[in-house]
């Protein structure tokens, strides 16, 4: 089934919302051997590259997905 320009649009609205985004830029080429890699760990560029940084940092995963006023809040 095709997506429509409606469901488009609010889960845009949605990703606004919610998300920040941050541009990632590699070396041509490397997108697709990190998508390879990221694909052969069961997860998507984006769930890796946020599990890499959430581990770097010492956040677990329940502490990652909270907004960061609530993370300020327990400090």
């Amino acid at each position: 089934m095709a997506k429509t320009k409606t469901s488009a649009a609010v889960k845009n609205r949605y990703a606004a919302k919610a998300y920040d985004r941050i541009a990632l830029f590699v070396p041509k080429g490397r997108k697709r051997l990190i998508e390879a890699f990221a694909r052969e760990q069961g997860k998507s560029i984006n769930g890796f590259i946020n599990d890499q940084i959430r581990a770097a940092m010492g956040v677990t995963e329940s502490e990652w997905k909270q907004e960061e006023a609530e993370i300020n809040d327990e400090d």
